[in-house]
């Protein structure tokens, strides 16, 4: 068996090679993301800068703790503030007149000559007291090289997870393909004797054999590709520019055995197959492809297609919000998409053969098409993914940020809007600043939300044109909150406790209106009373000339201008991040296809010598190859925006159940360019082995 397993490596090896290079990338990335991955889950520890000199910092509150139901019993929760709040007078005259203090760069810390135990007795609950390296918690954003990888950890773990789809679609498929070529070869071992049982262990062995040798390349691949994944993140202001590979092992056990694990996957379907092959059935075979669909391949299709389609009901149903979040956008499709890819035999045949092409070489590329449907399947099935990839990703993120600012376009009567810094008021213009409010939910948790306070509620509510659902914008005053159907408690009159941006609470307000969720930033509002320390940075105005909004210090712009700044279509950083994604799945396709039609036209030698003694000469036969591989494409393209089409659908149904715009938007460029590439590919794929067999 290992004779005929080496003999077969070696006289397939250009059959092997697609595979080969398919399960080499895919490690190769795996092995690139995951070490990018582990570099993201700690943040280099600083020294103290602000307070370098002082051996023990007092800091001002920077966070709300409120005790919340744990089980049977209870627990403090913190949400940080906005801004850390200044050190209590008082204890700052203590402390000043105890030791010595020092000041640097605002009230919110000193730092403190003396010893940290009798400071810590002395400070008590009203403040932090920060000795050693906990000092750095006093410096300007403390948090922010955490706060940095959050998204790059975001992004390369959903790059590591499309990787890892693609991947496995992609091995498997070929490895499938592959068996599917073989079907006379394996007729021939069972006429010599054979058993099913000796069939299977030699695709195994086979797979074996290519899946370790390609995943240890592919390792050594990734842990060279790593820096250079880290300095691209760094350039293109997705890192932090402190940003470097760590020297984390577990991506190289991780991306390796993952890699063996799916070639021996891929294998093991394919060889059920392989091992029914009778001894006679495969060398009576006909052109025509029978049984493309086993009953595994059609129930796992079905099952995946039906859990996507019920997921996506479901969530927009039930929690229609969450349908705007990235992580949501982009794994639910992931269902669809595999699902369909999985089901595309079935597909095929009935889209090839309801097109109408011209002349006797479209109906020999139609006919040809639907008769191979496990040539047409393979070549349709990749480019389906990344069609779909490419619609259902950019898409989904393109239509929820325009969407945002429909939404802002649409919530103000307003002509003109100012922004900026501590505004100065302007008469007959409404003032509202950011902040930020605590609420508890239920028994359990503390949440913070992002707030907007209103200077002049009467002036404010003759602008504004929310969604209210319920009561009035206009009773809003000191004692009262506009709320959103997010809030446990929304019900007109109720009151709530609320904690407020600088820590101080809670404040029982009365909830006047209630809001439809919208995309997120629909409320609350509250009154400047109830937000201290929040600087007014929107002014808008309808019956103000715009030089007398430019007395209020900021930019000036119209409504639309103002909606366009600052709610831009996709920022660049989370627009290069999809588009990471989308090459992954793009090279993937390209070889894929390189790789099946290759091996699909190489072994076409006696159909395309019948076609040159029925007539045709070398061009027309040319043609009716790449036309083949032009159809594929365009059915897998067809398919894969069909998929598109039912992401953004229901993404639209979810915002029309959030009273928000619907504002769809298909990223045709980019599909265009995807499947444009996998045209030109699938053609110079076909072409040059036709052109070989045809000379």
């Amino acid at each position: 068996m290992l004779t005929v397993v080496l003999s077969g490596l070696r006289a397939r090896w250009a059959a092997f090679l697609g595979s080969f290079v398919a399960l080499a990338l895919g490690v190769g990335l795996l092995t690139t993301m995951g070490l990018g991955l582990a570099s993201t889950f700690d943040a280099p520890e600083r020294e103290p800068r602000r307070f370098a000199d002082a051996p023990v910092v007092v800091k001002g509150k920077d966070a709300v703790t409120v005790d919340v139901r744990r089980g049977p019993d209870t627990a403090s929760v913190s949400r940080r503030l906005d801004r850390p709040q200044p050190v209590d007078i008082e204890l700052l005259a203590e402390l000043k007149a105890r030791w010595t203090v020092t000041t640097a760069g605002g009230p919110d810390a000193v730092g403190v000559h003396g010893p940290a135990a009798e400071i810590r007795t002395l400070v008590g609950d009203r403040g932090q007291v920060l000795t050693g390296n906990e000092r750095r918690l006093a410096d300007p954003e403390p948090e922010r090289d955490a706060e940095a990888l959050v998204a790059l950890n975001s992004l390369l773990g959903t790059a590591g997870g499309v990787t890892t789809f693609v991947s496995v679609f992609v091995v498997a498929s070929t490895f499938a393909f592959a068996v599917a070529l073989r079907r006379r070869e394996f007729g021939l071992l069972r006429t010599a004797g054979a058993t099913p049982g000796q069939v299977r262990r030699m695709l195994r062995a086979e797979a074996a054999g290519v899946g370790i040798v390609a995943s240890a390349a592919g390792c050594a691949l990734g842990a060279w590709g790593a820096p250079w994944l880290a300095r691209a993140l760094v350039d293109g202001a997705l890192a932090p520019d402190w940003f470097a590979i760590g020297s984390a092992t577990w991506p190289l056990h991780a991306a390796f055995w993952t890699g063996v694990t799916v070639a021996l996957a891929g294998a093991v379907a394919a060889s059920r197959r392989a091992g029914k092959v009778g001894p006679t059935a495969a060398l009576r075979e006909a052109d025509v492809d029978t049984d493309v669909l086993p009953l595994g391949r059609a129930l796992l299709g079905t099952g995946l297609l039906l859990t996507g389609a019920g997921l996506l009901v479901w969530t927009g149903f039930t929690d229609p919000s969450s349908l705007l979040k990235r992580k949501t956008y982009t794994t639910l499709p992931m269902l669809l998409i595999t699902g369909v890819a999985l089901l595309a035999p079935l597909l095929v045949r009935p889209v090839a053969r309801a097109l109408r092409l011209p002349g006797a070489t479209g109906m020999l590329v139609r006919e040809n098409s639907a008769a191979a449907v496990r040539r047409t399947a393979a070549v349709a099935a990749p480019v389906l993914v990344t069609v779909a990839l490419a619609g259902s990703l950019l898409g989904s993120a393109t239509t929820v940020t325009s969407t945002k600012a429909e939404e802002a376009r649409e919530q103000t009567a307003a002509r003109h809007v100012v922004t900026g810094e501590d505004l100065r008021p302007v008469p007959g213009a409404s003032a509202t600043a950011t902040t930020s409010v605590f609420v508890r939910d239920g028994d359990a948790a503390l949440v913070k939300y992002g707030a907007r306070a209103v200077s002049d509620p009467a002036a404010f509510a003759d602008l504004a044109r929310l969604p209210v659902k319920a009561g009035d914008v206009r009773d809003l005053d000191d004692r009262s909150i506009v709320v959103n159907e997010e809030w446990e408690r929304r019900s007109v009159g109720e009151v709530v406790d609320v904690w407020l941006a600088d820590g101080s609470g809670p404040v029982k307000l009365r909830v006047v209106a209630v809001l439809a969720l919208g995309t997120g930033d629909n409320g609350p509002y509250v009154t400047r009373a109830n937000a201290p320390g929040a600087a007014v940075d929107r002014i808008e105005a309808s019956g103000v000339g715009p030089e007398a909004l430019a007395a209020a210090g900021g930019t000036v712009r119209t409504v639309e201008e103002w909606a366009a700044a600052t709610h831009p279509t996709t920022s660049p950083q989370t627009r290069l991040g999809l588009l990471l994604v989308l090459g992954i799945a793009l090279v993937y396709t390209v070889i894929a296809l390189a790789n099946t039609l290759l091996m699909a036209t190489s072994v076409r030698g006696a159909e395309l010598a019948a076609l040159r003694l029925a007539g045709a000469t070398r061009a027309q036969i040319l043609r009716v190859v790449t036309g083949e591989a032009a159809l594929a494409v365009a059915i897998g393209a067809a398919l894969g925006l069909a998929v598109t089409a039912v992401n953004l659908g229901a993404l639209g149904v979810g915002l029309a159940a959030l009273s928000a715009p619907v504002s769809l938007s298909v990223p045709w460029t980019a599909v265009g360019a995807a499947a444009g590439v996998c045209a030109a590919v699938a053609v110079t794929a076909s072409a040059l082995p036709a052109w070989r067999a045809t000379r």
